[in-house]
């Protein structure tokens, strides 16, 4: 008997121990692991998979409260180095005043292959379904609007959060774009990077874009920001991200 309610005691303490753990409440999306050592960020969200299987992960950073900012960078695997301007400020020191969400690798098996089109060869940024057009070659749209399983994830996380701005970041055509919902904004933006103002009109028509679908279906503006074929590394990793925080932070975007 003793040693049955010895036996008792030890789980007893095992499930209080369970129930003391606390508990991370989080939406429809799989939270990952722990961020770790980041101080930078409070939550990381698995928003989906590639096509060949690969996470596609959202990292929530600086004080949740405020209606969100997404960065979004590396729709085209081979316009990889604005990836840096995000995993800076991921993977930098805590930040305040703005409550921020990046996905800094929006299409994984591109960018594996170094290919713009993702692993059915479809451009992600011809996918979405507002304006979408059968278009081939480089800029091969799909099968249909929202095909992929990128377009999907990424799609499904922006009608979550609702946020109040998306930025789009891209190479190489050096310049943000100021045709859009909010010009004020994106000509504050364009002086904040130190990039020059202009109008990216695809060559012609755009089709299927993600912030054309983003401006269309909500409240928020959504933008585009494109920097050279090659960025300094510096300005990538130290630069940008400060000069962004310093924006996004502005007295006129609180809210």
């Amino acid at each position: 008997m003793p040693r049955r309610l010895g036996v008792l005691s030890t789980v007893a303490g095992l499930v209080v121990g369970l129930l003391a753990q606390p508990v991370v409440a989080h939406a429809s999306h799989a939270a990952t692991a722990d961020p770790g050592d980041r101080p930078a960020v409070v939550e990381v969200r698995m928003i989906g998979t590639s096509v060949r299987g690969r996470p596609i992960r959202a990292w929530r950073l600086g004080e949740p409260g405020k209606r969100p900012i997404v960065l979004v960078s590396t729709m085209h695997g081979n316009e990889p180095h604005t990836r840096r301007i995000l995993e800076s400020l991921r993977d930098g020191p805590a930040i305040s005043g703005v409550d921020l969400w990046v996905i800094p690798t929006y299409n994984p098996d591109g960018l594996a292959r170094g290919s713009r089109r993702n692993a059915r060869g479809v451009d992600l940024n011809r996918n979405f379904p507002y304006r979408w057009a059968d278009l081939d070659g480089s800029y091969e749209s799909g099968p249909r609007p929202a095909s992929e399983p990128e377009t999907r994830a990424v799609m499904a996380f922006l009608k979550e959060i609702d946020p109040r701005r998306v930025i789009s970041f891209h190479q190489p055509l050096h310049g943000v774009d100021t045709d859009t919902k909010d010009a004020g904004f994106a000509r504050r933006l364009a002086r904040a990077l130190r990039l020059p103002r202009t109008s990216l009109d695809c060559g012609g028509l755009c089709h299927g874009t993600m912030t054309m679908w983003f401006n269309h279906r909500f409240a928020g503006s959504a933008l585009t920001v494109e920097y050279g074929a090659r960025p300094a590394r510096r300005r990538m990793s130290v630069q940008a991200p400060r000069q962004l925080l310093d924006v996004l932070r502005a007295r006129r975007e609180a809210g």
